[in-house]
């Protein structure tokens, strides 16, 4: 009985350690069920944040909207910024804190009006008038070089003086080779399997500009205009053996570029050995290092930049991202990173959802152009890249390159709105709350063009619509010789109105033959009365 009792015990015992343990596992797993409710949630909202995120990029016009609202970014972080980094210097040359910061507000300004030209412009009128505005930006390259006509700044004669306001040509010349190489490729885009087709005369136009920037001299310029062609080339198509055979041609110019000119070369070996001569050649890119690590994660504070002191040159211009980064930190250096990441997005977005070649290849090229322009700025800011003088788009102070920016995108924001989808929703549901305001007209549907340059007599006119017919059973017309020899496009002639009672056929071609309803006796065909009678 003892032993029983004590196994009885025993048992009790175990059983009630057993129950106090499944209460502890309970106990054990609230928690776990917490956590897992948790991240369900988590997961949840980040799923419901990803499909709000999909449709809103599924809308028609989220491209449009997009590039306004990076413009609107863009310019007013670099308003802020110019302000912040050229007060100083500023008033130490003029008295006032103020005169950079007005002269840019001025640009911008007339920016916005080339922006909103940018968006109403049709895209046919840009295709017409950009042979035009190419060789007027190479007149006025040539016209610059001239001493009384151009003037001289920081040992380039680049610009042309009119009163308080500057023109540089150089910076048009790289939009007016971007619409007119997308037109010229965009014609020719039937023959781009040949290289002479290709290259020709797009490569000589493009040569020719480039030694007439060199002798300015603008090494920064040259390169944006030679990140233009290749992007020109690359989109159309080129093969790969080509576009390598045309970088390493375009590095070869350059290391001879930069072995003939002192100040140049000492831009390389300051890159190369920063801390060679951090008095001399090598103290600008020092400096900049230095502000930005005085930023720290949050910065210093709007406006506390101690590298504006005159201790960092150009701190306005060219290395406005170093102020950038010691006032605002790496969360404000991130998100300029983030803007110009966004650009590109939206840019290949935009070219990807285009129909249309010559919008399609112009789309790309501007958005590698600016990006490019932007990487290398910022590239050579933090020391990865040698110093050559770019600026950083819409945030460094310019004023002929922020109105050519805010032009290109005014054409970014005209070829988001001649998407397809946009197109549609635009003609159905009319202009949203931007386009009233703006009183944009209706974007045009695209309609295609010839591929090249060959005018068909009727014969080959003849051959080709039998071997293609026409869908519908709609007979394509022949070809016209336009106005510079090329084929005018295929219209299909719409198909005669029938008589009540007959099928409708089309206008030219076999008709088909319907059964007669059999006649009655003493009739004629065609003078039956209905009943049976002859008049």
């Amino acid at each position: 009985m003892t032993i029983s009792k004590d196994a009885a015990g025993r048992r009790s015992t175990g059983s009630r350690t057993g129950s106090r343990g499944t209460r502890g596992a309970a106990e054990d797993r609230r928690p776990r069920r917490g956590a897992s409710s948790a991240s369900a949630g988590v997961s949840a909202t980040a799923r419901q944040v990803g499909e709000r995120l999909t449709g809103w990029l599924s809308r028609p016009l989220t491209s449009f909207h997009l590039v306004v609202s990076l413009l609107l970014l863009l310019s007013g972080l670099g308003l802020t910024m110019v302000l912040s980094a050229s007060s100083v210097e500023s008033y130490a040359q003029d008295g006032s804190a103020y005169s950079v910061f007005t002269r840019q507000v001025i640009f911008v300004l007339l920016g916005l009006c080339l922006f909103y030209v940018g968006m109403r412009v049709k895209v046919a009128t840009l295709r017409r008038w950009s042979l035009p505005a190419f060789l007027g930006c190479v007149a006025m390259l040539v016209l610059v070089l001239v001493p009384g006509i151009g003037s001289m700044s920081n040992g380039a004669r680049s610009w042309f003086v009119l009163g308080p306001v500057s023109l540089q040509p150089s910076e048009v010349a790289k939009i007016a080779i971007a619409v007119w190489g997308a037109h010229l490729l965009s014609i020719k885009r039937g023959q781009l399997h040949s290289l002479r087709h290709m290259l020709m005369p797009l490569l000589p136009a493009a040569a020719i500009v480039l030694v007439l920037i060199f002798l300015q001299p603008d090494l920064g310029t040259s390169i944006s205009l030679a990140i233009v062609v290749l992007g020109l080339l690359w989109f159309a198509g080129a093969p790969v053996k080509l576009f390598l055979t045309l970088l390493a041609l375009a590095g070869v110019v350059f290391v001879v570029v930069a072995l003939t000119a002192s100040y140049r070369l000492e831009r390389i070996t300051s890159f190369l050995d920063p801390g060679a001569d951090p008095q001399g050649a090598g103290y600008q890119a020092m400096q900049a290092r230095y502000s930005l690590a005085g930023g720290g994660l949050w910065g210093v504070g709007l406006g506390q930049s101690r590298g504006k002191w005159s201790y960092l040159p150009e701190a306005h211009n060219d290395f406005i991202f170093a102020i950038l980064g010691e006032e605002l930190g790496f969360v404000g250096a991130a998100a300029v990173l983030l803007l110009f990441g966004a650009l590109a997005y939206t840019g290949l977005r935009i070219a990807r959802r285009s129909i249309d070649p010559f919008l399609r290849l112009l789309t790309a090229t501007v958005t590698l152009w600016l990006v490019g322009q932007a990487v290398i700025n910022i590239g050579y800011v933090i020391g990865l890249l040698p110093v050559t003088g770019l600026t950083l788009p819409l945030v460094s102070s310019g004023g002929t390159s922020t109105a050519v920016t805010m032009f290109v995108f005014g054409l970014l924001a005209n070829a988001a709105r001649h998407e397809p989808p946009a197109v549609a929703a635009l003609r159905t549901q009319g202009e949203g709350p931007l386009g009233r305001l703006l009183r944009l007209p209706a974007p045009e549907p695209y309609r295609a063009r010839p591929s090249s340059r060959v005018v068909r007599t009727g014969e080959q006119a003849r051959r080709a619509r039998t071997a293609h017919p026409a869908p519908g059973g709609a007979r394509p017309t022949a070809e016209r010789a336009g106005p510079e020899g090329v084929a005018a496009d295929r219209r299909t002639e719409p198909l005669r109105s029938a008589p009540r009672g007959q099928s409708r056929q089309p206008a030219r071609g076999p008709r088909s033959r319907t059964p007669e309803p059999p006649r009655r006796p003493g009739t004629s065909r065609g003078t039956d009365t209905g009943r049976g009678g002859r008049r």
